[in-house]
């Protein structure tokens, strides 16, 4: 059974391939980004947003932003960077419902957005986790390639 989320909490939503994030701002209520031209749920599709470059900031019952998915509360980064109190997080998610705003999934996240809000600090792992595998596959495959240059030099010169 999943804890009840507290006022401030950054909930972590499951989706296929990629995580969706809300903060909790109390009375089952969760403010989150969704596509600016879809309806309650969004966040079921919020990946949509990426093609637009646009997002409504929306309140949204949780159960309904999760819909058949799993989420976790995780407030992940509360030893790193001190969190703002919990009625500053909600007050701020608050401001922020029905205003559009720039999406980027590499800049101007949902994850950007929620840390943001708890902490004052737009980050996303999900984004350095994607770009440092990248990273690391490039490598690899330059590290393959050069192997293989290598290797094919030496036979032709013996």
């Amino acid at each position: 059974m999943q804890p009840e989320p507290k006022p401030g909490d950054l909930i972590e939503i499951f989706r296929p391939l990629y995580c969706h994030w809300a903060v909790y701002v109390g009375d089952g209520y969760v403010v989150h980004l969704a596509p600016p031209s879809e309806y309650a749920g969004a966040g079921a599709s919020s990946i949509m947003s990426a093609l637009t470059d646009r997002a409504t900031v929306k309140k949204e019952l949780l159960c309904v932003v999760v819909g058949n998915d799993k989420y976790r509360v995780n407030n992940k980064h509360d030893n790193k960077y001190p969190p703002l109190p919990p009625s500053k997080i909600v007050q701020r998610a608050l401001e922020e419902v029905g205003k559009e705003v720039l999406y980027k999934l590499t800049s101007e996240n949902c994850e950007h957005f929620v840390n943001e809000l708890r902490y004052g600090i737009p980050r996303s792992d999900q984004v350095r986790d994607v770009l440092v595998g990248a990273g690391i596959a490039s490598g690899l495959a330059v590290v393959g390639i050069i192997g293989m240059m290598f290797s094919r030099n030496k036979r032709q010169n013996q």
